[in-house]
């Protein structure tokens, strides 16, 4: 499996999410990839110095061309790391960083994954995470490293101009939840809100 840090929108390496590209055994049949392996991850987080990270919960989501869910993020007790992939279709699928105390702090940086390409992106703790669905429709998985909490629970608007993410589709193609398209702010959010 080959890893790539990431760069943000303002040319910076951002330090904790990484690309996974895995090693794809195809032929005229199909396909084969290890999707997950414990010590290739353990392996993974020790070689870039972080502590191994278990993941509790496994989501699956489907979605139509146009529709955007972001940015999400949890808080301490329960804060998410997230390893996400696309098996159906395509996305592409945006981090930011909401560590306060990191030099990087607003930045943001987004990648494409799809069925094709078979990529998946590690998203740390500290990180607010969205997608917009780029193919008629788009299944996404995704590990987490806590159990989704109503109550940690926060969200950054997807179109914020501070944060100042490049969606690949024009606004009017956009399809938000209502709740997505009454999120704050990054510059509202009180220190409570973010990482510190």
């Amino acid at each position: 499996m080959k890893v790539e840090t990431l760069t943000s929108n303002k040319g910076l390496v951002l330090k904790g999410p990484m690309l996974l590209k895995p090693k794809v055994l195809s032929d005229p049949r199909g396909f084969f990839f290890e999707s997950w392996n414990q010590n290739l991850w353990e392996g993974l987080m020790e070689s870039h110095g972080l502590l191994p990270k278990q993941f509790v919960q496994d989501n699956h989501s489907r979605s139509s061309i146009g529709v955007l869910r972001g940015l999400h993020y949890q808080l301490p007790p329960s804060p998410q790391g997230k390893l996400v992939r696309c098996v159906v279709g395509e996305i592409f699928d945006v981090a930011v960083d909401i560590r306060r105390s990191s030099p990087n702090f607003g930045q943001w940086a987004g990648v494409n994954l799809s069925a094709i390409n078979h990529q998946q992106l590690w998203i740390p703790e500290g990180f607010a995470h969205g997608f917009l669905t780029l193919s008629e429709s788009a299944e996404v998985l995704y590990k987490t490293t806590s159990f989704w909490s109503r109550d940690c629970e926060c969200s950054i608007r997807w179109n914020d101009p501070e944060v100042g993410i490049h969606w690949p589709l024009h606004e009017g193609s956009i399809h938000l939840s209502e709740k997505d398209s009454q999120a704050s702010l990054l510059d509202e959010l009180s220190d409570a809100e973010v990482f510190l």
